[in-house]
């Protein structure tokens, strides 16, 4: 049995998320210096990161 076509192709590019996962968005902020280690233990509440990593 043959997939349907508008399933796409498995493994032919990975779409970029437009969301950061915590632990992504304190590198960014590390990596831009608006984070210092063992500063905020909180889950809500982080500033704002630009899109582009």
């Amino acid at each position: 049995m043959s997939r349907h076509p508008s399933y796409g192709r498995g493994g032919r590019g990975v779409k970029k998320r437009n969301v950061l996962k915590r632990f992504e968005r304190i590198d960014v902020l590390r990596r831009i210096g608006r984070w210092k280690d063992g500063e905020s233990k909180r889950v809500t509440g982080l500033p704002k990161t630009p899109t582009d990593r």
